[in-house]
């Protein structure tokens, strides 16, 4: 019989989730998801290999996981930024920083890693609404800076975050702040210059 190492069978399990997540997210932001497989879990963690079938079925399960668990944290995060704000610009730009600070995250490096080929369509569907959760922090802001379509103007606004972060997960050969800076000025100039109707 295993040892149990928590006061409880439910804490235990709940401890060694945690610790599995962790390690994925480990292997992930190391090797991508090539790095990312059962042995390698049970390595990390001390687990039999056997034992990490008890927690996850398939590498894509570990993924949904870690998508559960780390998109609400960023987006809270986010919606913090955004709401420190106190001009609809001003939200505007913390909107793009927080996503940007994000993505040197160990966690958001993990799930970047991932092939969108190794999750169902249902996993890959709760990500996409999740990040369409994003979007919307800004959509009130750009309304009230004149854009006769917000919710376009939030998405192509998201489109240059997302252009930004592959280029900082690349390690361009330009300093992250420099991307910061270029990508928050381009932002603001295309959602604060709005042509009359």
């Amino acid at each position: 019989m295993p040892k149990i190492r928590a006061a409880t069978l439910a804490e235990h399990r709940r401890l060694q989730r945690d610790a599995l997540l962790e390690a994925a997210r480990a292997l992930l932001a190391e090797g991508g998801m090539e790095a990312l497989s059962f042995p390698a879990l049970a390595a990390r963690t001390g687990l039999a290999r056997s034992s990490v079938y008890e927690y996850f079925r398939s590498r894509a399960a570990v993924v949904e996981e870690l998508c559960a668990v780390d998109f609400p944290a960023w987006s809270t995060e986010i919606v913090d930024a955004v709401a420190l704000a106190d001009t609809p610009a001003g939200r505007v730009e913390a909107y793009v920083r927080a996503q940007l600070a994000l993505a040197g995250d160990p966690r958001h490096r993990a799930l970047a890693a991932i092939s969108a080929g190794e999750l169902d369509d249902a996993a890959r569907q709760r990500i996409r609404a999740s990040h369409g959760q994003f979007v919307a922090l800004v959509v009130s802001a750009l309304a009230e800076l004149g854009h006769a379509q917000p919710g376009l103007t939030a998405s192509l606004v998201q489109g240059i975050v997302q252009a930004a972060v592959k280029r900082l997960e690349l390690g361009a050969a330009e300093d992250p702040a420099a991307i910061t800076e270029a990508t928050v000025a381009l932002v603001l100039r295309g959602v604060t210059d709005v042509p009359a109707a």
